[in-house]
């Protein structure tokens, strides 16, 4: 287990990614079926309400509920700004925008939450590994994260002449010194997804979807380009296939690292990732010299506090304190792109008396986020002694995902949510199926988690699960055991 990996876990109801680098579980990306977001499709939408004093509009795209289209959101630039007031950026009342009964090409840019439909916008953006399309737009962008001019005005060169009556383009951070041929290929693959939108625009009828966001698996790979991937293991056929078919197309220097996996053990428990991810919902995290971090996270932001604990050092207290402060730099790094934490984070190390101690700490700290793919700002030490620093959310915390308020303590403390628990539970009886190959299994269960694999929905999804292994499964209360408890018994 050496240099970079990526491995793909499939069930039939969740698709989980995890980045191996060195034996040790830096990210981890999960997408559950049930869950699966809408963001980035695009769709033949038709005008079903205008309302003039919401300067919006309600578009039926084929979803349950209406989506959601503001006047501000309705593009390209030249319709929907009047020519006088271009400069002004004054929006043209969405009357004279769009009408009732109208066909119209939109792009959802906010998942459907409560009763609330998704979020539109005619603003269409197609992503790629360097590049992002822009349709009827003929300038070329570069990430702000380039700060080589010489480099940001290479990208720009090289893309420009690209930029046609089709559309134009933004250069991505991970097209940082990419060679002219994979940009080409880049620009390429973009218009050629391009016109087939554009051909299903006309042939489909309203109320379609054109354009579907690439699965988890697919859209990992596109989004770790820059990162070097040793290898790509994945534990599903079908998946493995499609995959294949998806780098061939777009990335064809990676389809040779991409295998089945077919080992005895499943393939998170190979690798220690099951273990790893039950470590990362815990509050503490031990540091090899037997000092450890606490990390709490909360709605406004996440605290980090470094105690020393068993280490006493072999120095002086000064040194144990600046060993063990220069120590947990590493592992917060590490925590933070692993827990995926975003927002306001507020270390509180031990205390330095030494100026020159603190300062090697926040160097220390800000090389090891060099590493992290999403953007940080360090801020100092502040007069109390705690450093500020800010990550940018970018999805949703692991915590947030795995678990929910624990009902038995009002929300002091949180406990796996049913459904992850049901999710465990469907991956251990595919853990002891390979193991044992049993013919019949009993899930043994709190009401609520039994409940909830018997009803309608799970039900299914159990019962693709017995087909996929070929055993007989069938669950049992059991009515002593807390939320997070279960047993699968072969019979």
């Amino acid at each position: 287990m050496s240099g970079t990996e990526l491995l793909v876990n499939v069930t039939p109801s969740e698709t989980r990614v995890a980045l191996v680098e060195n034996g040790l579980l830096k990210e981890l990306h999960i997408e559950r079926e049930a869950k699966r977001g809408i963001v980035g499709n695009i769709y033949k939408g038709r005008v079903t309400r205008v309302l003039p004093g919401m300067q919006s509009a309600f578009v039926d795209i084929g979803l349950e509920k209406a989506a959601f289209l503001h006047a501000s959101d309705i593009v390209s630039h030249t319709e929907c700004v009047d020519e006088n007031e271009k400069k002004q950026f004054v929006v043209k009342d969405i009357a004279e925008l769009v009408r009732e009964g109208q066909d119209i090409v939109v792009q959802v840019v906010k998942d459907p939450i409560g009763t609330k439909g998704a979020r539109l916008t005619t603003d269409i953006t197609l992503p790629s590994r360097y590049l992002v399309f822009m349709p009827e737009n003929s300038h070329v962008g570069v990430s702000q994260r380039i700060e080589s001019e010489a480099e940001r005005e290479r990208l720009k060169t090289l893309v420009e002449p690209y930029c046609d009556e089709l559309g134009g383009f933004i250069v991505r951070t991970a097209a940082e010194e990419a060679s002219e041929e994979s940009l080409k290929q880049d620009v390429a693959f973009l218009k050629r997804l391009w016109r087939k939108v554009l051909e299903r625009k006309t042939k489909y009828p309203a109320k379609s979807m054109l354009y579907g966001e690439l699965a988890l698996a697919q859209r990992v790979l596109r989004d770790f380009i820059g990162t070097h991937i040793n290898a790509v293991w994945i534990d599903s056929k079908t998946t493995c296939e499609q995959v294949k078919e998806f780098l061939t197309e777009f990335m064809p220097e990676l389809t040779n690292s991409v295998s089945l996996y077919t080992g005895a053990k499943t393939l998170f428990d190979a690798y220690g990732v099951e273990e790893a991810i039950q470590k990362a919902l815990n509050k503490r995290v031990n540091l090899k010299s037997g000092g450890y971090l606490i990390i709490e996270q909360t709605e406004a932001m996440t605290t980090i506090d470094i105690n020393t604990g068993a280490f006493v050092g072999h120095r002086n207290l000064a040194h144990t304190i600046f060993n063990t402060n220069i120590e947990a730099t590493q592992a917060i790094a590490h925590q933070l792109q692993l827990r995926n934490l975003g927002g306001i984070i507020i270390i509180d190390f031990i205390d330095m008396q030494e100026e020159e101690h603190r300062n090697l700490v926040l160097q220390s700290l800000q090389d090891a986020l060099k590493g992290d793919r999403v953007k940080t700002n360090v801020n100092g030490f502040t007069q109390l002694g705690l450093v500020e620093m800010t990550r940018k959310r970018t999805r949703e915390s692991l915590e947030r995902i795995l678990c929910c308020d624990c009902p038995e303590c009002q929300g002091r403390g949180t406990v796996k949510t049913v459904e992850t628990v049901c999710y465990e539970i469907m991956r251990e009886i595919v853990r002891v199926h390979h193991l044992f190959k049993a013919e019949k299994m009993h899930v043994y269960a709190s009401k609520e988690v039994a409940d909830y694999l018997i009803n309608e929905e799970s039900h299914a999804l159990l019962a693709e699960l017995q087909a996929f292994i070929g055993a007989k499964i069938e669950i049992k209360i059991e009515p002593y055991y807390h939320q997070d408890q279960f047993d699968v018994v072969v019979m």
